[in-house]
């Protein structure tokens, strides 16, 4: 009997020790889980390609502290977008990896050829990474893998958030003018003088219609651009109404137009035109010259 059950307890340990060398995961596996989604230091990137499924890609180039699109005149590229991007693909670093067979890089779509966002990155000409993302397993999350690794990763991240169209990548904010010293347009002048503002008529402005045009340079946000068409009628169009407005950062003209249900704006500082909201339009185009320019206190 006790012969008996020293074998069965030889077997039983036999197959355990078996049991842990098949499972046990090996240095390369255990490497493979814990490697980073891109394993470089973020500040080494300064041109970002953007691709989608449907063959649309944008390209962002670093430019000192902020990212431009080179494929719309060096225009200024919101660089929070810009940011939430990298931010998300390295904290792929240390998370373990949802799959890491081809099957499921095709069910994940992330694979070289089945994906729904591709981002390139590299450092001058030389490539660094190239980064599939794919399908979502859940709220803000998204499937993400790297071209030269099995590991697909799941990210923070709305895969909507990394757009293939340059346009879509744009500062909505580039036209903002957070402290303006001066303002002309058709019809009234404005200086400020301290804390103090004055007509060119040497009248206090109505405070209300003041601090409505002032909230209007600081707020105001470009939805995108005109279409081509649109840019060229646009050259050749009068404007609706001209501002002049002198800052710290110096001098713009904006130029503001409307076309039936369509609202546009030109900068002196960039080369094409904009669309803006009603509201924008109308909260500059709409200021009570009488108001504004300290008339009404002369009646």
């Amino acid at each position: 009997m006790n012969r008996t059950i020293s074998s069965l307890l030889w077997v039983l340990a036999l197959q355990c020790a078996l049991a842990l060398a098949v499972f046990w995961p090996s240095p390369d596996s255990q490497r493979t889980a814990h490697e980073p989604l891109v394993p470089l230091l973020r500040e080494r990137v300064d041109v970002i390609y953007v691709g989608d499924e449907f063959d649309n890609e944008t390209v962002l180039a670093r430019a000192g502290e902020r990212w431009i699109l080179p494929e719309l005149e060096d225009l200024p590229a919101d660089s929070a977008m810009v940011d939430k991007l990298l931010e998300a693909i390295a904290t792929g670093d240390g998370a373990w990896p949802a799959a890491t067979t081809i099957a499921a890089r095709q069910r994940f779509q992330v694979a070289s050829y089945h994906y729904r966002r591709r981002i390139r990155l590299f450092e001058g000409d030389g490539i660094l990474a190239t980064i599939f993302l794919g399908t979502s397993p859940g709220f803000r999350k998204v499937y993400s893998r790297n071209e030269s690794q099995d590991a697909i990763y799941s990210i923070p991240f709305n895969v909507h958030d990394a757009p293939g169209n340059s346009d879509a990548w744009l500062d909505r904010k580039l036209l903002q003018t957070r402290t303006p010293l001066g303002i002309v347009a058709d019809g009234y002048s404005l200086q400020r003088d301290g804390e103090t503002w004055l007509s060119g008529i040497g009248q206090a402005p109505d405070q209300r219609e003041l601090l409505a045009l002032l909230g209007a340079l600081r707020s105001l946000q470009i939805e995108g651009l005109a279409s081509e068409d649109e840019q060229r009628d646009l050259a050749a169009a009068e404007a609706d109404l001209v501002l002049k407005v002198e800052s710290l950062a110096g001098a713009v003209t904006l130029e503001l137009f409307h076309e039936g249900d369509r609202y546009f704006i030109h900068s002196s500082e960039y080369p094409l035109y904009f669309t803006i909201s009603a509201d924008d339009y109308d909260r500059l185009a709409g200021i009570d010259v009488g108001l504004i320019s300290g008339e009404a206190n002369l009646q």
